[in-house]
């Protein structure tokens, strides 16, 4: 983390926030997180606990980018179900206060994992904490939306037309060179939509490990992380997202399992992943899995090219932001080899 008292005004803070969370106290630091490449996140410390405040970045934004407010709408809403998240405080829309829109939310205490491979823990321990994985992804695609308030969470219709339309539109938007295999998938992908079977759940929109954060020393999910891309939508798209680890290669800015001997790891397989998700959902199998797995590709490739974008622009929020702005191009050519 690097020291962020000279970017956020601590001043303003203290005052709206000492009037709007009970015994907030007197902020001593105020830190930024490395990690996250969308909206900068930082630690507030202060003489009675810690905080965490997500805000949107500056510089000029996509339409529908950087959505604290459904952040914190959807982290609030799943407060009281089975779905893990932290206790979130206040949402301010005022951007004087610190220049955009904020909200601030309990620091959670626990273990983030940035490589799948979790390499300092035993077979059982990485066993374990897949199990969990997949049982917070099952529950978070079986809240019922309705009592929650979040029905109305996203739009009607075909989920992945239209996420093949938005993401094709935001990577035309941010493209800064040529890419064949973008334009190849994203014809691919309109001309090869399964037909819509009418399933309707809570999309988390970038379920992976590094969004979780594990007990201190249990193999179990304690929150859920970064809503920002979060919907209604069709469940086996938060399913093959995951799913992308297993096929990403161990060195890439984005570490994967590929070439790892997971069975030695004690990492389940792909197909085994899958079929544990069924099961605690009580489906069958999922037919045409290689359209969810491309779409997944394809739709990581664009939001890794709009981080390249602003990485170029000098808006991203993370030092790691090039290389991850790298990856857009060799994650669209992965897709595009296994297109029939």
């Amino acid at each position: 983390m690097t020291d962020a008292t000279d970017t956020l005004d601590t001043a303003r803070l203290q005052a709206y926030l000492s009037e709007r969370i009970a015994d907030f106290g007197r902020i001593q630091a105020c830190s930024k997180f490395a990690g996250g490449q969308s909206n900068p996140t930082y630690l507030l410390s202060t003489d009675s606990r810690q905080y965490v405040l997500r805000r949107k970045p500056p510089g000029v934004l996509l339409k529908s980018a950087h959505a604290v407010d459904r952040e914190f709408r959807v982290i609030e809403a799943l407060g009281n179900t089975a779905v893990p998240v932290p206790l979130v405080y206040c949402l301010c829309g005022d951007e004087s206060v610190i220049g955009s829109m904020f909200y601030v939310m309990e620091f959670v205490q626990g273990r983030i994992f940035w490589d799948g491979a979790l390499a300092d823990q035993t077979p059982e321990q990485r066993g374990a904490m897949y199990e969990a994985m997949v049982q917070v992804l099952a529950a978070m695609h079986s809240v019922d939306l309705g009592p929650i308030g979040l029905s109305d969470y996203g739009r009607p219709g075909n989920y992945f037309a239209r996420q093949i339309s938005r993401w094709s539109e935001q990577y035309q938007t941010t493209a800064t060179e040529a890419n064949p295999a973008m334009d190849r998938l994203i014809e691919w992908l309109s001309h090869n939509l399964p037909a819509d079977d009418g399933q309707v759940a809570l999309n988390h929109g970038d379920y992976r490990i590094d969004n979780l954060v594990f007990h201190p020393t249990e193999p179990r999910v304690l929150a859920v992380l970064d809503w920002e891309l979060s919907t209604l939508g069709h469940p086996w798209a938060d399913l093959a997202y995951q799913c992308m680890q297993w096929r990403l290669p161990v060195d890439a800015a984005i570490p994967g399992l590929g070439g790892l001997d997971r069975a030695a790891l004690g990492i389940p397989s792909e197909a085994a992943y899958v079929a544990r998700y069924c099961e605690l959902r009580g489906i069958g199998e999922i037919p045409n899995w290689d359209f969810y797995i491309v779409f997944s590709f394809f739709r990581l490739s664009a939001i890794l090219q709009g981080i390249k974008k602003r990485a170029l622009d000098g808006n991203a929020s993370s030092q790691k932001a090039t290389a991850y702005g790298n990856l857009a191009r060799p994650i669209s050519e992965m897709a595009a080899a296994l297109l029939k």
